[in-house]
Formats: structure tokens, C-alpha cells, sequence
């Protein structure tokens, strides 16, 4: 279908990704069982805290290897992590200047992923949970000079403020291409952000859209809308998501629910659902 994929100056991007955190020993063959079911996106991060990129990197390898696709019909997406995001297994040295930090890190990505560029690139989140900090900023220049040298096509940051975000933009040299969060249904699933998003041209991200919404999961008004799609509630949720514009991340370890994900580009939602899903649960 034609809302499969989008363009961000002139790369193709995936409009649902699969996400490969909290996997660890099982990362590997998950990552390869979402390329079989048709996952082309693939989210991971140079955190062995919550992933392990080598061995995602190894499921690409194993996939582009037996056939299954082409380097260029992927889209990889991984990430620079603060120390304080981090366990003892860092990919840089601790010592070294940020800016040498994330050069030391990307350079491990590109190890880990076996390529020579990635496709999009994001700072996995600020160093503090108010305003931006020299450290921020010096992250950041040195992912817009990675940028500059043409091994990161797209650049991004998650697990940012609405704040955060708007400093950002007035002040990077290159501005972020994506945005990725935490989507809270509570929060009209990060309104004030995506509407911010959706007006500077950047694209949003949802992670956690299942498992950060038990509530609103139950909500009788989805099992309605359920109902007359013929659909399971968690691909109501990914619709919703595409339909307001949203890039939505699973995480799913079971073959048939990301095929069940990915079967949410096979229907539609009337305008008037898509806003009772908006207005779901609010505080």
C-alpha cells in the first residue's frame, strides 16, 4: 500500500519499525524473524544496557547473506547514549571528550551493524530532564559533523521534552528529522509534541504505544471500533498511529503479532475514530 514508506530528502523510510530493545540473548533471532515477516526498519542502540547492536547487526548480516534482502531496502536506525544511560560496557572511553565519545560510538555502530552508513541517527536523549546542557549540544554538533561527512543520513532525538525539542531546532545547525518518545495515551499520545512535529516538518516516532497504555487499552470505545474493523486492538493502536502521521515502533518476540502489526497498512479508520482514539484517555 502507498503509506508504507515515506520520504525524508529523498531516503526512504519505513512507516512502522521494529524495535530491538530488551532482547538481549534472543536479539539476534528475533531481529531475523522480523525481517522474514517483512519488517524493513530496524531501531537498536549502542546501550548494552538495553540492546545488543552486534548482534543486530548479526541478523542483518545473516538476512542480506541468505537473500532475504539488500542493505538498500533497510533502514537502520541506532543511537548515542550518555554515560548515565549506560552500564559498565560502554562503547567509548569514559574519559574522552563528548564529541569524542560519540565519534568513538558511532564508529562501534558501524562495527556492530557492519555498514558504512546509518541511516538515521539519534541522540538517546538529553543529558538532563530540563533545558539542554553543554554536553547536549557538544553531542549534537558532533552528530551534525557525522552528518556532514555523509555516513548519517537522517538525524534525531529521543526521549525529549517539548522544551527540549523547541531549543533544539532554534539553535542546531542541522535540526532533527525525527523525533522519538514515549507515547502516552494520558498525554493525548504526546499532542503538544507530535502537533509541534507536524509543524516544523519532523517526524514522530511512538514507542511503547501498547505496553505504556494498558488503560487505554481496555477502553470500551476501542473494543467498539474492534469490533466493526474486524481487527485486534493492538492493530487499532497502529493504525491510529499511521493515521495521525506517527512512525510506530513494536517490539513484539511473536511471529504472528508482527505480522499482525504490519497488517495494520490493510485498513482504515473513519476520521471520526481516529479522533475518539486522540481524546481517549486524558488526565
Amino acid at each position: 500500500m502507498p503509506d508504507e514508506s515515506l520520504s525524508i530528502d529523498g531516503i526512504s523510510v519505513p512507516r512502522i519499525l521494529y524495535g530491538t530493545a530488551w532482547k538481549e540473548s534472543a536479539t539476534q533471532h528475533l531481529t531475523e524473524l522480523a525481517l522474514e515477516q517483512g519488517f524493513r526498519g530496524i531501531d537498536t542502540a549502542n546501550q548494552r544496557r538495553h540492546y545488543d547492536e552486534s548482534a543486530v547487526g548479526q541478523a542483518v548480516v545473516a538476512s542480506i547473506e541468505s537473500g532475504l534482502v539488500a542493505r538498500q531496502d533497510l533502514f537502520l536506525q541506532t543511537k548515542f547514549t550518555f554515560q548515565q544511560g549506560q552500564d559498565h560496557r560502554l562503547p567509548y572511553d569514559a574519559q574522552a571528550p563528548v564529541p569524542k565519545q560519540v565519534e568513538q560510538s558511532f564508529a562501534s555502530s558501524l562495527q556492530h551493524l557492519e555498514t558504512e552508513i546509518i541511516d538515521s541517527y539519534l541522540l538517546h536523549g538529553p543529558a538532563s530532564r530540563v533545558e539542554l546542557t553543554a554536553d547536549d549540544w557538544a553531542a549534537w554538533r558532533a552528530m551534525e559533523a557525522i552528518h556532514g561527512s555523509g555516513r548519517a543520513r537522517l538525524l534525531g532525538v529521543s526521549n525529549v521534552t517539548l522544551e527540549q525539542l523547541q531549543l533544539l531546532c532554534r539553535e542546531a545547525r542541522i535540526r532533527p528529522q525525527f523525533v522519538q518518545n514515549r507515547c502516552f495515551a494520558v498525554t493525548g499520545w504526546d499532542r503538544q509534541i507530535r502537533k509541534f512535529c507536524t509543524s516544523n516538518g519532523i517526524v514522530y516516532q511512538g514507542f511503547s504505544l501498547l505496553t505504556a497504555n494498558r488503560e487505554a487499552l481496555v477502553h470500551p470505545e476501542l473494543a467498539r471500533i474492534s469490533r466493526r474493523c474486524g481487527r485486534q486492538v493492538s492493530q487499532i493502536i497502529f493504525r491510529f498511529a499511521l493515521e495521525v502521521g506517527m512512525i510506530p515502533l513494536t517490539g513484539t518476540t511473536d511471529a504472528e503479532h508482527m505480522r499482525s502489526d504490519l497488517e495494520a497498512f490493510d485498513f482504515q479508520l473513519e476520521p471520526e475514530e481516529v479522533e475518539r482514539i486522540e481524546n481517549l484517555v486524558r488526565r
